[in-house]
């Protein structure tokens, strides 16, 4: 299979998840999504571990950061170098939103958090797909995905202020990103050592996902941790999986 007929089934299967977000019923936010399992205080912190488990997402966020543009450590495609400083200060942006949000969760501290997660999101896609898939194309897709995935979280906060609210395109942006996540890694060839460990990640997304959902079931298993919590480290331990990624993979081809 030639690189065009890849970069066509990529494109392909991005069309199709965007015909049928747009094909899908709008839906809302459900309110009953603020109510965590876990909604423990401590030292007069609400919802204590939903807010300090999000200390990873900073920890990793800052070490990224330093390594990337101090020490210059972490490799990364000069053409999607601004992706690699956007990724790790994302993870920041998600720590402090997150806080804020399990401090105080409603739908306008929900939409920060989830405006940092699609920064996120948006970044590891771009630096994928400069690597894998489009190295000349990535970088200057970069700037429309930023704003296209903003653009999604704000188009939700406002439908939802007006009555309507419209989760489809926050959604697209979210989930995409991980749906083509197995379709490149089997297609493209990789330039890169340690593809394993993008496999870990999604797995690691995977099971941030399957926490997410089941808080409370989770919650009244353990006791003492709920699955929201568990979702943030899994989630931290997916970033820091790619962080590790991009500080040991050697290049295998030009």
């Amino acid at each position: 299979m030639s690189m065009l007929v890849k970069q066509r089934l990529l494109l392909a299967v991005s069309l199709c998840a965007l015909i049928a977000t747009l094909l899908a019923p709008r839906f809302p936010q459900d309110p009953a999504y603020h109510l965590f399992a876990d909604q423990t205080a401590w030292l007069a912190i609400p919802n204590a571990l939903n807010v300090l488990t999000n200390l990873i997402f900073a920890w990793i966020g800052i070490e990224g950061l330093y390594r990337l543009l101090r020490q210059k450590r972490l490799q990364i495609e000069p053409q999607v170098y601004p992706a690699g400083i956007a990724f790790f200060s994302a993870l920041i942006g998600v720590a402090v939103c997150s806080i804020h949000y399990h401090w105080s969760p409603d739908n306008l501290s929900l939409a920060w958090d989830r405006l940092a997660i699609t920064i996120g999101f948006m970044s590891f896609i771009t630096i994928l797909l400069a690597e894998r898939a489009a190295l000349q194309i990535a970088g200057k897709l970069f700037p429309l995905l930023l704003s296209a995935g903003a653009a999604s979280v704000v188009y939700w906060h406002f439908s939802e202020l007006a009555g309507r609210g419209d989760l489809r395109f926050y959604a697209l942006f979210q989930f995409l990103p991980m749906l083509l996540t197995p379709l490149i890694l089997i297609v493209f060839e990789p330039r890169y050592t340690r593809s394993s460990d993008i496999w870990w990640l999604w797995a690691w997304y995977l099971a941030a996902k399957l926490c997410e959902i089941m808080d409370h079931e989770i919650y009244f298993w353990l006791e003492y941790i709920s699955g929201h919590s568990l979702k943030h480290i899994a989630a931290g331990i997916g970033c820091l999986v790619f962080l590790r990624h991009l500080r040991f993979r050697r290049v295998l081809r030009a």
